[in-house]
């Protein structure tokens, strides 16, 4: 007999949900169910006001984060509306506020400082390769060693965010990096490496390197480190952008790099980088000195 939850589980793969959506979205309707002490496949006896209560709970209670609630939304008003057909208001009403915050950036010093920090050679690699190539953490963990195309000088980033593919330059020096980093592998992981197809696999070589190993590992680097800005491996990312900016590459270019769709996510590194707003001041001083 099908439950609830595999149906939704049919339901989310027909939409052709992401498997980390679809984890995040179980994870919802898990915590629901948590929360009433019942099982997910019983979530459909549930009635809106209890719905309510528990958005409630969330927003004056645990006070969670906007991401937060806005995935308890989804999973939840998924399993709803699309799985149990069912149309409520309580779903238009948990609307948590926008909040226009500015990312932490490094310097380029400071990203270099944690990077030589780094022992474990596999996670430096991988951590510089996310830096040096602007990917999100999920990225950089994923690529297989098809994806570096050493003939072009590029990496080949598959079903990044939105399931869309993109090129992204391969800088000579992280290639350099990169092949004495498999120089100094030893030749049975880098056979299983070399079979599984990953580029940092786990210790088994069953699949990548899993993401918590290198949150973990950056955390306690910049903890070590003394550095007072709050960092986390998708610090890089940002910090990738903004150098990129200072340096003169248009933000037009920059959006392609990182795989932004829209040009509003881009723009917000104008606002963090003074560099460039010093040299607006200064073309707008030169432009208007004779009037």
């Amino acid at each position: 007999m099908q439950t609830l939850t595999d149906r939704m589980g049919e339901d989310m793969r027909l939409r052709g949900f992401a498997p980390r959506t679809q984890q995040a979205y179980r994870g919802a309707v898990t915590g629901l169910a948590t929360h009433f002490a019942r099982s997910p496949d019983t979530l459909d006896t549930l009635s809106e006001d209890e719905l309510r209560r528990f958005f409630l709970e969330l927003v004056t209670t645990r006070q969670v984060s906007r991401s937060t609630l806005i995935v308890y939304r989804s999973g939840i008003r998924f399993l709803y509306e699309v799985t149990l057909q069912r149309t409520w208001p309580v779903f238009d009403l948990v609307r948590p506020a926008k909040r226009h915050t500015l990312p932490n950036v490094l310097a380029v010093a400071e990203v270099q400082q944690l990077l030589t920090a780094v022992r474990d050679a596999q996670a430096r690699m991988t951590l510089t390769l996310i830096y040096s190539c602007g990917l999100r953490l999920s990225e950089g963990i994923s690529l297989r060693t098809r994806d570096i195309d050493r003939a072009r000088m590029v990496v080949h980033v598959r079903a990044g965010k939105g399931g869309r593919d993109r090129y992204v330059p391969l800088p000579l020096r992280t290639l350099e990096l990169l092949s004495a980093y498999w120089r100094a592998v030893p030749v049975a992981r880098r056979r299983a490496a070399t079979t599984s197809g990953w580029l940092f696999p786990n210790r088994e070589a069953t699949g990548p390197l899993h993401p918590c190993s290198l949150q973990k590992t950056f955390a306690a680097v910049v903890r070590a480190s003394g550095l007072t800005k709050h960092a986390s491996v998708h610090t890089l990312r940002h910090s990738y952008a903004t150098h990129l900016l200072e340096c003169g590459v248009h933000l037009r270019t920059i959006q392609e790099l990182l795989g932004h769709r829209s040009p509003a996510t881009t723009a917000v590194y104008t606002h963090i980088t003074p560099t460039v707003t010093s040299a607006l001041h200064a073309t707008v001083n030169a432009l208007m000195a004779t009037l």
